[in-house]
């Protein structure tokens, strides 16, 4: 009795698997948005290649971009004020840099209750909201993401940046009704979905620069995703040079692997 029940059983989920196969569609259906989206647009900087460096002018220009434009919503947790040191700032100008915050949570010692402080060096990057739900109230319940780790967490990395801050535009005249931006949306061919809730932040001549450089949005836009590779990976250039130096190191071994080969079996027929 088992087994003939078992077979069946069997036989019932080999129907059904058959069945699934057979009626499952081959294509997928049209993604009407895909139409619309666009890829991202190549931006070029210094720390591409096989032999990066970082424009470090452009790294500040970056950096004053995030502070005067992004930090109105967006964090960069994990990234402290010593770390700009990097940049070519002194000493005295990162402690300079830091006292500029003066929101940086803390502890009052003498009630115990919650206070803020200045900033010290060894101090992240504040986040401008207060928790979460904070974030989402202020962003038409959208939440900012932390720009940390943002080209290395998106798709196209610092082109899908810069290409994004670039691509606020108009919706075409034939975008289906369905796509169109709602209140609160804005639409961009280089997001996902066509739409997405921060309105475009740069404007030409937002940002003044202290050495006279171009402050279109176009070069914001640049400025602020090279120095977003940073923060996602501020030893990109050094683990690049330390790769080189360990693929010489290897090509010479080799080398010389090979020659004492030919030494040592020299005289040996084979």
């Amino acid at each position: 009795m088992v087994r003939p029940l078992g077979f069946l059983v069997g036989l019932g989920f080999i129907t059904a698997l058959v069945l699934a196969i057979l009626t499952t569609p081959l294509k997928n259906e049209v993604n009407v948005a895909h139409e619309f989206h666009k890829h991202p647009k190549h931006l070029k900087l210094a720390s591409d290649g096989l032999m990066p460096h970082w424009d470090k002018a452009q790294l500040q220009r970056g950096m004053q971009v995030y502070k005067e434009v992004c930090s109105a919503c967006h964090s960069l947790h994990l990234v402290a004020f010593r770390d700009i040191g990097d940049l070519g700032y002194s000493e005295g100008q990162v402690k300079t840099f830091a006292k500029g915050y003066d929101n940086i949570p803390s502890i009052n010692p003498d009630t115990g209750e919650p206070a803020t402080r200045t900033g010290l060096p060894s101090d992240y990057f504040p986040s401008p909201y207060a928790n979460e739900t904070a974030a989402r109230a202020a962003n038409n319940n959208a939440l900012p993401p932390d720009l940390s780790l943002i080209t290395k967490a998106r798709e196209g990395g610092k082109d899908y940046v810069y290409s994004l801050l670039t691509g606020f535009q108009n919706p075409p005249a034939n975008l289906p009704k369905e796509l169109r931006p709602s209140t609160g949306l804005h639409y961009n061919p280089y997001f996902a979905n066509l739409n997405l809730a921060m309105a475009p932040p740069l404007t030409k001549g937002q940002v003044t620069f202290a050495d006279g450089s171009p402050n279109t949005v176009e070069a914001m836009a640049a400025d602020v995703s090279a120095f977003l590779v940073w923060t996602a990976e501020p030893k990109l250039v050094k683990r690049v040079q330390v790769g080189w130096a360990a693929f010489i190191f290897l090509l010479i071994f080799t080398g010389l692997t090979y020659l004492s080969y030919r030494n040592i079996w020299a005289d040996k027929k084979h």
